[in-house]
Parts: C-alpha cells; sequence; structure tokens
C-alpha cells in the first residue's frame, strides 16, 4: 500500500480494506473515496470473499472523515458526486456480504459515516466518535441523517447531528453504536475473528439474512432527501467558511445563507 491509499487483501475468505493515510488520521481525498468504491465492489463481486473487514491504519485513527484541503472544498463548489454518484447509495449499500469495523482510534464525520454503513462493530477503548460539520457550517451528507437514528435511539443521534458533540467508545458501546469495546492491540484481531465465524456459516443464507434486512429499510428515497437538503448546504456561504476556518485555526463566523 501507498500512502493515501486503500489497501485490499484477502485471506481465508475475508477481504480487509485498510484505509491508508495515517499521518494524516485516515482523511479521504478524493483518490481515497474512489480507491474505497472499487475496492468495496471487487469484495462484493468475488465469490471467494464472505466477509469485509474495514480498518485504518496506524494506531491513532479509523477515519477523520473528508480532507478538509482537498476533499470537502470540492463538494462545497458543488461536486457531490464525489462522495454520492448515486443520490440514493451511500457508503457500502451495495455490498451484501457482512462488513465489519475494527476501529483503531478517531471515527468522526465522514469515518463515522463510513462505519454507519458495517454490520457490525469492535473499537479501542481509546476511540472518539463524532459527527461535527455543523460546527463548520456543514452537515454529514454520507448517510448520517438517515443510518444513525435508525441506529441509535434519537436521543443520542440528535446529541451528535445537532450538537457536533463527541463521544467515547464506552458511551458509543452503550448506545449501541458499537458492538464492543478492547484495548486497541486487540482490536483487529477481535474483528478478523468474528469474521471467520461468520465465515464459517452458509454463505447464501448470511448474504439472505443481511440483503433482507437492509432491503426492509427501503433507505433510497431517504438518502435521496439527504442529498437533495444537503446540495443546498454545502452551496451556501457558511459552508465555504466553516473549513476555511476550520484550517486557519479560527472561530467562524457565520451569517446563515
Amino acid at each position: 500500500m501507498t500512502a493515501g491509499d486503500v489497501g485490499y487483501d484477502i485471506v481465508d475468505g475475508i477481504a480487509t480494506l485498510t484505509l491508508d493515510r495515517p499521518e494524516a488520521h485516515n482523511a479521504l481525498t478524493v483518490h481515497m473515496v474512489r480507491r474505497f468504491a472499487e475496492a468495496s465492489a471487487a469484495a462484493q463481486a468475488d465469490d471467494d470473499v464472505r466477509v469485509v473487514v474495514v480498518t485504518g491504519a496506524g494506531d491513532k485513527a479509523f477515519c477523520a472523515g473528508g480532507d478538509l484541503g482537498e476533499l470537502i472544498p470540492r463538494l462545497t463548489t458543488g461536486e457531490l458526486e464525489i462522495l454520492t454518484p448515486d443520490p440514493t447509495k451511500r457508503f457500502l449499500s451495495d455490498v451484501d456480504k457482512p462488513v465489519v469495523a475494527a476501529v483503531n482510534g478517531l471515527c468522526v464525520a465522514g469515518g463515522l459515516e463510513l462505519l454507519l454503513g458495517t454490520d457490525i462493530r469492535v473499537a479501542a477503548d481509546g476511540a472518539v466518535f463524532g459527527l461535527p460539520e455543523v460546527r463548520w457550517g456543514l452537515v454529514p451528507g454520507g448517510g448520517s441523517h438517515v443510518r444513525l437514528p435508525q441506529q441509535v435511539p434519537w436521543a443520542f443521534a440528535m446529541q451528535l447531528l445537532l450538537g457536533g458533540d463527541h463521544v467515547g467508545a464506552e458511551r458509543a458501546r452503550e448506545a449501541g453504536l458499537i458492538n464492543e469495546v478492547l484495548p486497541r492491540a486487540d482490536v483487529l484481531p477481535r474483528a478478523h475473528a468474528i469474521a471467520a465465524g461468520i465465515a464459517h456459516n452458509a454463505p447464501l443464507a448470511v448474504r439472505a439474512a443481511k440483503e433482507i434486512a437492509v432491503r426492509a429499510l427501503a433507505n433510497e428515497p431517504r438518502f435521496a432527501l439527504e442529498y437533495a437538503l444537503n446540495a443546498r448546504v454545502v452551496a451556501s456561504e457558511d459552508a465555504r467558511e466553516g473549513p476555511r476556518a476550520f484550517m486557519e485555526k479560527r472561530t467562524p463566523k457565520f451569517v446563515g445563507r
């Protein structure tokens, strides 16, 4: 793997996708978003792959979201298709194989949105979760408004969506956002152990079970609604001011338009 890429390895029917930009907390570049989509599609198409594991390189972060120097500015100038080429789909929407997340550290913004597309989640005891976008004039338009309230209690979802708050791993587990909290060194081995257990089950039954559960949610029109309203937000002056203020390490001056 090279820095700023997405690793893709298959061992014993388990495909491991690794966000590989540890020097930048695995923040997503445009190239990484595209590579993740390609790797996800490859895992879905490969009959030898029974389970997918997603993790981040290094020992500090799973993913800190979109890169503020490249990806976010392009989104705020109207290139929403970078993240959502199909307004009715989000991260991992087309993967009907089980996806296990190994969260080794910081998991915020687009990183948390990616996490919401997974099925089973193991996190390090020092992991942090959050959706800080509203603090910077943006909204988490990668599926959070749809998936998060489906997966955790409403009040907890609103705390993250509206407050931009960060929470620790134990609080995230209590809310049902993640399954287990472990020492950092144990996270990836545990994720692979869970994946191996699933891989021993009947593959057609496992895929059908996930497909039924996901399709029963009928999220496509909900994602389309989020896409339409997000387009209005990212076109605003506030959406340009927020990331600029973050990069300049100052308090943003929002004008409400």
